[in-house]
């Protein structure tokens, strides 16, 4: 199955981690691809505790709030290319693409290349896609999409991410 988590609200990577630590300790093999981010999140320090989950960082440092640069493009085109090998491997049983829908909407790859490497999976491989602005294309492939909607946020109080919980 392919699931999507988008939205403006919290709780889409969260989500997928939590899935993945589900099929972890139910003895499943779990890649996790991270978009975007190349911070030192709290989350990849599962891999000391779950030895069946393997992540990476496609990103350097979080340019949300600017433009992409040449390099960073670079970067998420190789870590495509790298979830490609890993999806057609088939030895993984569920793939987590973090923040695709943000790398697609800075258009770091074309959501065509992105459905020709979904295309790829087995059928017993369960993909989760995670991020905002999840393209139509997706949606429509997809067996599970779940949008996040954002309600009240304290990050609008000025209350910064905390470690452990954001980040």
């Amino acid at each position: 199955m392919i699931h999507i988590y988008t939205g403006n609200g919290k709780g889409k990577t969260t989500a997928a981690i939590g899935l993945g630590i589900r099929a972890a300790m139910a003895g499943k093999k779990v890649f996790m691809g991270q978009f975007i981010k190349g911070m030192e999140y709290s989350e990849l320090k599962i891999v000391d505790y779950l030895p069946n989950i393997e992540i990476q960082q496609f990103g350097r440092d979080c340019f949300i709030e600017k433009e992409p640069t040449k390099e960073d493009i670079k970067i998420a085109k190789n870590g495509l290319k790298i979830c490609e090998e890993i999806i057609e491997k088939g030895e993984m049983d569920v793939v987590i693409l973090d923040e695709l829908n943000i790398a697609l909407f800075f258009k770091l790859f074309t959501v065509e290349e992105v459905i020709s490497v979904l295309n790829k999976r087995d059928e017993n491989m369960e993909i989760i896609i995670t991020g905002r602005y999840a393209p139509k294309e997706l949606i429509n492939m997809a067996d599970l999409v779940t949008e996040m909607v954002e309600v009240k946020h304290y990050y609008n109080k000025g209350i910064e991410a905390r470690r452990g919980i954001e980040f």
